[in-house]
């Protein structure tokens, strides 16, 4: 993941918490459609119409996925793995 700065992300945190306070109201039959539509628009917007910025995008999409596993899930993963054995 490419950190970003303090002051960048002080900059950026009020708006982030503010949407995650909203998303927070979704039902839980809402709440993917909605976080799918934030992303959606947001690549759409800051991305122009061009191969290289749509290939930069699906990129970003994918280093996100990547880094939320391994920061997130490959940790429950292992947890559940020493509370319950492993599968092999």
């Amino acid at each position: 993941m490419p950190y970003i700065n303090r002051e960048s992300r002080e900059k950026l945190d009020p708006y982030i918490d503010a949407l995650i306070n909203e998303l927070k109201k979704a039902s839980l039959e809402e709440l993917d459609g909605q976080l799918n539509y934030v992303i959606f628009r947001l690549i759409l917007h800051l991305y122009p119409p061009r191969y290289f910025n749509y290939n930069r995008a699906i990129g970003v999409l994918s280093c996100v996925l990547q880094e939320f596993y391994r920061r997130h899930i490959a940790p429950y993963e292992d947890r559940k793995i020493s509370e319950s054995g492993d599968v092999t």
